[in-house]
């Protein structure tokens, strides 16, 4: 079974990686639409994709809105996770399938409620809105996070801190949130990089001038794909790809995939 675990693992990985590669070949052709596999090899594109303005424009938006949607994330994620499972609550079973309805309630759905909802809130091309409505798609990726390490955390010390004289709310600050940091910073990590990619509900709530870079990217190739929206993908799936490096250098992907 060795060799066979092997080989399936190996072919699943290319099935995944596949894609990516074809668009990075296709990146380097030196002609003006892509070719596979490429005429001429060449980088031309990318210092092209990195000036443009479009580019520029969307990435901004996105790191706004998945900063934002990180941000909210954070203290909902904490306090819902603690306190379902440090304090008795009535109907604790309905509202942790209530907090995974986000799962079960398509995007299209979901992005169609909100934009009725900004439309009378006056939200409608506000960029924090769209912020916020990519925390509720993926909150309960953080909810999950921050609960993992808070079954992780030895209730002891907590009770250590208030034998010793603190109050419930310092050792919250001072005992529990330092405990609960390896599943807040995966967490977080994790929310910005959905908040990042997500397309269908940002597709919906963007306008014109706060249009997200998946978005942006989608408008780029409905004519054409070009090798500088090849580009453009490759250097956003490097994004990404050092936000999991950076998770791995925080906490070590061992202990957030545990």
């Amino acid at each position: 079974m060795g060799w066979f675990y092997k080989l399936f693992l190996s072919l699943t990985v290319l099935f995944l990686v596949l894609p990516t590669i074809i668009i990075f070949v296709g990146s380097l052709t030196d002609s003006s639409v892509i070719e596979f596999p490429p005429k001429g090899v060449t980088l031309k594109w990318y210092p092209v994709a990195i000036s443009s303005e479009w580019f520029l424009k969307g990435l901004i938006n996105s790191l706004i809105a998945a900063g934002f949607c990180t941000l909210l994330s954070i203290p909902i994620g904490v306090l819902t996770s603690y306190g379902l499972l440090r304090y008795r609550i009535r109907a604790r079973n309905a509202i942790q399938v209530y907090l995974l309805l986000p799962f079960t309630v398509p995007l299209v759905v979901q992005g169609v409620s909100l934009l009725f909802i900004y439309a009378r809130t006056g939200l409608v091309g506000n960029i924090l809105g769209v912020g916020f409505a990519l925390m509720e798609i993926n909150l309960p990726f953080m909810i999950w996070a921050v609960t993992s390490s808070v079954n992780a955390m030895d209730p002891n010390l907590e009770n250590a801190a208030k034998s010793l004289g603190a109050e419930e709310i310092q050792t919250f600050f001072f005992v529990t949130i330092p405990a609960l940091m390896p599943g807040i910073l995966s967490g977080s990590l994790l929310m910005f990089i959905l908040g990042l990619n997500e397309f269908i509900t940002s597709l919906i709530l963007v306008t014109l001038d706060i249009a997200t870079l998946p978005v942006l990217l989608y408008t780029q190739i409905k004519t054409v794909i070009s090798p500088i929206s090849a580009a453009v993908s490759i250097i956003y799936s490097l994004v990404a790809v050092a936000a999991v490096y950076l998770l791995d250098k925080i906490i070590g992907l061992e202990n957030y995939l545990r």
